[in-house]
């Protein structure tokens, strides 16, 4: 529901089955509004009295025939109504990959789930900021920090399994995909385990979204056909390294800034050229994304100051987005010089 009006103090009637209103009802009462209840058609299931004239009614598509006479009544008399979708069933979990931090890369699958949620836990990569406004659910922040864990991975599982079985409607909303080093698939595991329905909605994952707001594509034609995504948490072993060198292609690193020093000399002792660009995308679609472009050999050194989150790209792409930013810059130039002349 998107409200461009003030419910606040306002009477709003909401009709349709309780399960189904649920939602409806709750997303009324956290615009402020006072809500009346009319579960049946006939008239039963009423929450006390109705108004003599609601500022608005609110339907939810609960299923149920014989709403059209009172809907018909509504509309004769000028009563405005807005059509809501019932709430889905209850005692189920969603995961929801977040993707990189903004609202605007959620998916609609993603919004649907956030509306129809009665309890949401929440990363701090996920785009938590605008929970509010996109869900009326309990907020949890579950959210966890290098070397800091708010709740552990074991709670965060145990809380969405009582959460779900206490029947409610669960999303858990993390950053990027869930199943892209989110361990997505040990929280399904879970909930199998428990008997609690699961299911998995799919988020822009930060491995190639981060990269193409610093402009980098992870892949070019007959730059790199190929592209390997690496978790930074921990340092490769020294055979990861040698295979990770010989592949060629692209590689992203995620969350990989404290591992940047073991994972540049490692990949310079397997053979990977110092002079291979290399760049740092720090905070991407977030206020103070920053990129730092060195090479293999100095970005250590380069990338002192940075900080996770962030994502490593190494590959010629890099270079293939510095002559793009370069073409990009002559031309505003270019306008900048045609504007002056012409006011000239």
């Amino acid at each position: 529901m998107q409200l461009t009006i003030d419910l606040t103090g306002r009477e709003v009637l909401v009709t349709g089955a309780d399960h189904a209103a649920r939602q409806a009802v709750r997303r009324y009462e956290a615009a402020g509004a006072i809500v009346f209840r009319l579960s049946t058609p006939q008239g039963a299931g009423m929450d006390g009295p109705l108004p003599e004239r609601p500022f608005l009614v609110a339907a939810v598509d609960d299923g149920q025939p014989g709403w059209d006479a009172l809907l018909g009544r509504c509309h004769a008399t000028g009563i405005p109504v807005a059509a809501e979708p019932a709430a889905g069933p209850v005692g189920h979990v969603t995961l929801v990959g977040g993707g990189p931090g903004t609202t605007e890369l959620l998916t609609i699958a993603a919004v649907a789930a956030l509306r129809d949620a009665d309890a949401v836990f929440y990363d701090r990569l996920a785009p938590y900021q605008d929970l509010p406004s996109l869900t009326s659910a309990e907020l949890v922040d579950v959210g966890k920090k290098p070397g800091h864990h708010k709740v552990s991975q074991a709670d965060i599982e145990k809380l969405m399994v009582e959460s779900a079985l206490a029947g409610n409607n669960v999303v858990r909303l993390k950053g990027g995909d869930p199943y892209v080093f989110g361990r997505g698939g040990e929280e399904v595991a879970s909930c199998v385990a428990a008997g609690v329905p699961v299911r998995v909605i799919s988020g822009v994952t930060s491995a190639i979204s981060v990269p193409a707001a610093a402009g980098i594509p992870v892949t070019h034609r007959e730059v790199s056909h190929m592209f390997t995504v690496v978790s930074g948490h921990a340092p490769l072993t020294e055979n990861e390294l040698t295979h990770l060198s010989g592949l060629g292609g692209t590689i992203v690193v995620l969350m990989g800034i404290g591992t940047l020093h073991h994972l540049a000399a490692g990949l310079r002792r397997a053979g990977m050229r110092a002079d291979m660009p290399m760049a740092v995308v720090e905070r991407g679609y977030r206020p103070g994304q920053r990129t730092t472009i060195a090479e293999l050999g100095t970005i250590t050194s380069a990338a002192a100051g940075c900080s996770n989150p962030a994502v490593l790209v190494i590959g010629d792409v890099v270079r293939v987005a510095e002559a793009n930013r370069g073409c990009a810059e002559a031309t505003a130039e270019l306008d900048r010089l045609a504007a002056s002349l012409m006011e000239a």
